[in-house]
């Protein structure tokens, strides 16, 4: 087996620079390159185990001096995956929820496939990695939303999770997880940060396609071009509510105003109400959450229906909001999210049949770990599902989105 092997003539800078080379000359990480070239790479004496920002990789001098060659193999994959997936800032909500959870969860997926991928020995899990088969899939792994919820339930029944106490570990992790120094980066260097993540991903792929390599499911997925969500938001609003009976400037149509046009808006007696159904159970964050609440506004004003109904659901319906035509310039400052628990979208239709509320089109912002399935629907309905490329509703129009894209 390859991890009988140590290389104890070598610094640890030497062994971390070694392997850095083992993996960008083997076959099947050849995808990874480009990843490997981004940020830093050092040795310290100030971390515990390894570390990333998210750009950056730091490992403990300590922690790695005595790793088999194949142990390091194993945390130089373990961080460069958590780069190539963009957790520091895809998952920074579940870190704000629950931070130790965030990062059990964060561990389970990437360990997974990097087991999966080395099955010969090549790179070996160093002692202290969380691996749990509860989380392979028909397709691979779940990914690190789903397996959160799933921790965080335990944790919330007193079943383990976090806690030590369960199947799913005792929250020891196999590294540090830099939410700090993640949190630190500009906007500016996010956005770089992603851009130069993408290119070394399409690069990635390029060379793999060359040489005759295929590429794993996962990624296909991240060299997928993504479609614009807004565009698609806009979309579905206009095939659904706005009416064209007539044509006014007493309300110019925002879609023209960016380019200096000023346009009729189509104005119709016809238009129904609108309504955004939001998921409150914890793996959607805040930020995210507003996002999507300001461009329903903006798309509202436009459509211009008489109400706008906003309804805050987990497993059952926890806050439902109404704002009349005048109400709109408000709703930013006056909406307050509620809810925390589980995932049943069913109960959010169920509310609408219950209080006779029958809305032209309805908006769904949801992660699509669903308990028990999509729900029926009277009316059209768009799913904006996060992070989740697997989803697919029996229901409806969806759009997928990423959260490092908002």
């Amino acid at each position: 087996m390859y991890n009988s092997f140590t290389t104890k003539d070598l610094t640890p800078e030497q062994h971390l620079s070694k392997v850095t080379c083992d993996i960008m000359g083997k076959d099947r990480y050849m995808h990874l390159a480009g990843i490997l070239m981004i940020g830093s790479r050092e040795v310290s004496d100030d971390v515990p185990t390894a570390c990333t920002n998210g750009r950056d990789e730091k490992y403990g001098r300590e922690f790695i001096e005595n790793m088999s060659t194949a142990e390091l193999r194993f945390l130089v994959l373990h961080e460069n995956y958590h780069k190539m997936y963009k957790h520091l800032t895809t998952w920074k909500h579940l870190c704000a929820k629950d931070p130790q959870l965030a990062n059990m969860s964060m561990d389970y997926n990437i360990n997974g496939k990097i087991c999966d991928e080395n099955k010969d020995g090549w790179a070996v899990m160093p002692e202290g990695g969380l691996y749990d088969e509860d989380f392979r899939t028909p397709n691979g792994w779940m990914d690190t939303a789903e397996i959160f919820n799933i921790l965080y339930e335990e944790k919330e029944q007193g079943n383990g999770g976090g806690n030590g106490d369960g199947k799913n570990g005792n929250g020891n992790t196999l590294d540090e997880h830099d939410w700090k120094g993640a949190s630190e980066l500009s906007d500016a260097e996010i956005k770089e940060l992603a851009k130069e993540i993408d290119d070394g991903i399409r690069q990635g792929g390029m060379l793999a396609g060359k040489q005759g390599k295929g590429l794993s499911r996962d990624m296909k997925e991240l060299l997928e071009t993504q479609v614009d969500w807004r565009e698609v938001l806009r979309s579905f609003v206009n095939d659904t509510c706005i009416g064209t009976d007539y044509a006014t400037y007493d309300r110019p149509d925002r879609r023209y105003l960016s380019e200096g046009f000023i346009m009729p808006s189509g104005v119709s007696e016809q238009v129904g109400v609108m309504a955004l159904h939001l998921d409150m159970s914890g793996s959607i964050g805040e930020r995210v959450q507003q996002i999507m609440i300001s461009e329903v506004v903006e798309l509202a004003k436009t459509a211009n229906p008489p109400e706008l109904h906003i309804i805050y659901w987990d497993t059952d319906v926890q806050r439902a909001e109404v704002y009349k035509r005048d109400e709109y310039d408000t709703i930013t400052s006056k909406t307050k999210p509620t809810g925390g628990g589980g995932t049943d979208v069913r109960c959010v239709p169920q509310y609408l049949k219950e209080h006779n509320i029958k809305p032209q089109a309805s908006i769904v912002l949801t992660d699509g770990y669903l308990y028990g399935g999509w729900g029926v629907w009277e009316h059209p309905v768009l799913w904006c599902v996060l992070d989740n490329k697997s989803a697919t509703p029996d229901v409806g129009q969806v759009v997928h989105i990423k959260s490092t894209e908002i």
